[in-house]
């Protein structure tokens, strides 16, 4: 950042993939054949982030909402997320990326957890970009989560009540090790941020846009980038 508050580059981008099913819809296609597009386009999105000079990349992969979908729905994104950390595990790992998953593990199936757990180990000590993916995941939950974990402290007279602030809370968070994201970017047109990331995306840049998730290139990301480059970051203060 330089003195005016502008930035050549977010450092941290997190996506809110909307429109997978519109997008299979519109072709006549089931919704799970939207959201199996979408996963491919996840990977250009991760291959795109060195280049553009971002260092952190968050997805929204499935909300604490998201089982509210069909049954055949919810069963067949369970499936596809299993599908695409067996198929993509290697390349993650070869190519450097970090992964990291964020949510509530409780209602998954034990299958895919150890899947997770797998990929987070195994790409441990990689640094290129740093991916976390929101599965199972709202933020009014990580929060209230978040919260219990800080009364136990307390209640347990580790922590003083009386030092508690918003840097005490962060750092019960299930994205205590990741700055803040710098810019939210969410496709298809919907202008609204779904519960996500809401105590970290205080302060983020927005960008709605009205390309359908499996439609989002390498190169409409580029352009959102060189966008973010030119807005000035107040952060409540008044303009030098």
């Amino acid at each position: 950042m330089d003195g005016t508050g502008l930035r050549s580059a977010p450092e941290h981008v997190a996506i809110i993939m909307d429109g997978n099913g519109r997008w299979a819809q519109a072709r006549g296609k089931p919704r799970l054949f939207g959201h199996h597009a979408g996963a491919k386009r996840v990977r250009e999105i991760v291959e795109a982030c060195p280049d553009l000079g971002v260092k952190y990349l968050t997805i929204f992969a499935f909300s604490t909402e998201n089982w509210k979908r069909t049954q055949s729905e919810v069963s067949g994104l369970m499936k596809l997320f299993k599908r695409y950390l067996m198929s993509e595990t290697k390349r993650l790992v070869s190519s450097g990326v970090r992964v990291r998953f964020i949510g509530d593990r409780i209602r998954l199936d034990e299958t895919l957890v150890a899947l997770m757990d797998e990929l987070e180990l195994l790409t441990c000590d990689n640094d290129l970009v740093h991916l976390t993916v929101a599965l199972n995941y709202g933020g009014r939950d990580e929060v209230a989560r978040a919260t219990k974990r800080l009364s136990r402290e307390v209640a347990a007279g580790r922590i003083d009540p009386e030092s508690v602030d918003a840097e005490t809370l962060a750092r019960f968070l299930d994205t205590y090790v990741l700055p803040d994201p710098d810019l939210v970017i969410r496709t298809s047109g919907e202008a609204r941020i779904s519960n996500f990331l809401l105590w970290q995306s205080a302060y983020a840049e927005y960008e709605f846009i009205d390309t359908l998730w499996p439609d989002f290139t390498r190169e409409e990301f580029a352009s959102v980038i060189s966008g973010y480059a030119v807005r000035e970051r107040r952060f409540g203060a008044v303009p030098g």
